[in-house]
């Protein structure tokens, strides 16, 4: 999955930095040691420049330890950094979605980050960064699927499948030029990552043991099928350029921004380009599923992490404290109204009423962490197949199923030699 970063919607004004912050290294050695004691650099995504601009002025002001700010792609970052830390030239804290840090720092690319009492973390986010009891990243922004839904078009978001079903029979949502077929609700169902909530619902796993055993593949199994069975009902009633692997997203967003479709699942990072459409949309939970279970999508999202390559680790631990703490994730929260993993934090963006915010928090209360070990790398293609090939007609479920797990296997055996 991409990482996407909401742009900033807001100035960050004074933080209040008082009580929050650690002393900063001392010298105990020589100079050299003391100079780079008070340096550090941080490498994030443009969108995030702003603020973290606010907040190295705010940490050298307080703390005399200085702070370089560097932007770029934050993705492009994660993969040169085995390189970047061989040749020295790695940041000292950088951000990274939670999928690549147990992967990272299986990988000996990160270092361990030691998570304070005052980051409030809570059991889902510390498992997203934690891989063979070994955390290497201090949680920072939570994301997962929502329901977006056309308030001009329907006045409240259904909250069973069952209302959706009902919606998709309404013929003002018929999809111009293919007679039958009907856009009232769409989803990217041949993208794992959206179809997932809807297999693990009915009771499908990647892997067992909360993910972490690569040798228990739960692709192909009852609920599984079932899942995917289901999906391809919907298929059967959606515009053929919905089984466009690569342009299905683009279809949903044409729709729905274009006032013919009622309801779509993506997560908060659409928000920013349906704000840009001034599309009239609300946010919810996503409805429950046909035998009445929550739709259970993968929870993610984003953490600070400290390369291995870093030449202040002492210093980046503690600035990335400082940015775990709840005054610093409230003022992240206010400036990208991204929602904090500092479940304190996340309290106060819940309080502060918005839709967004309130439909993430209660999503990810049944979220399912997304596997952090490196063997993940070797399912995307091959669910994205079997998916494609179920929904298509190309082969029944239950040897789309089979045949993605054979596959998945065959490969971390090649890749892990599990």
């Amino acid at each position: 999955m991409k990482n996407r970063v909401l742009k900033s919607v807001a100035v960050l004004g004074t933080v209040t930095l008082a009580g929050l912050l650690l002393a900063a290294c001392g010298s105990k050695s020589s100079n050299k040691d003391a100079a780079a004691s008070n340096e550090i650099t941080a490498y994030v995504d443009e969108g995030y420049k702003s603020y973290m601009e606010e907040v190295a002025k705010a940490y050298e002001k307080e703390t005399g330890t200085k702070v370089t700010i560097k932007t770029g792609d934050a993705l492009t970052g994660l993969d040169n950094l085995s390189l970047d830390n061989q040749s020295g030239k790695s940041p000292d804290v950088m951000m990274a979605p939670y999928d690549r840090v147990g992967s990272l720092g299986a990988d000996g690319q990160l270092s361990e980050v030691e998570l304070e009492k005052e980051a409030k973390t809570d059991n889902t986010t510390k498992s997203l960064v934690t891989i063979d009891g070994t955390t290497y990243g201090a949680p920072a922004v939570i994301e997962t699927l929502v329901m977006y839904y056309n308030k001009d078009l329907i006045q409240k978001a259904p909250t069973t499948f069952a209302e959706v079903e009902e919606l998709a029979k309404d013929s003002k949502y018929a999809f111009e030029g293919e007679e039958g077929k009907t856009s009232a609700f769409l989803a990217d169902w041949t993208n794992f990552y959206y179809a997932y909530g809807l297999l693990s619902g009915n009771g499908a796993y990647v892997f067992g043991k909360d993910g972490t055993d690569p040798k228990d593949i739960g692709l192909a199994n009852e609920g599984s099928i079932k899942g995917i069975e289901y999906a391809k009902t919907w298929y059967e009633k959606w515009p053929k350029g919905m089984q466009d692997t690569e342009g299905a997203s683009n279809l949903i967003q044409t729709q729905f921004q274009g006032g013919k479709t009622a309801a779509i699942i993506d997560g908060p990072w659409k928000a920013a380009a349906l704000k840009e459409a001034k599309v009239n949309y609300g946010v919810a939970t996503i409805p429950t599923l046909p035998n009445g279970k929550e739709y259970k999508a993968f929870g993610g999202g984003k953490a600070w992490v400290i390369p291995a390559g870093s030449k202040n680790v002492d210093g980046a631990q503690k600035f990335v404290n400082f940015l775990a703490s709840t005054a610093q994730q409230k003022a992240l929260y206010d400036a990208t109204n991204e929602v904090p993993a500092n479940t304190e934090a996340r309290e106060y963006a819940v309080s502060k009423k918005d839709e967004l915010t309130d439909a993430v928090v209660k999503q990810f209360k049944s979220a399912e962490p997304m596997p952090n070990i490196s063997e993940m790398s070797t399912v995307w293609d091959p669910a994205k197949n079997m998916l494609f090939d179920a929904v298509s007609g190309k082969k029944d479920a239950k040897t789309a199923a089979e045949d993605a797990v054979k596959l998945i296997k065959e490969t971390i055996d090649q890749k892990f030699g599990n």
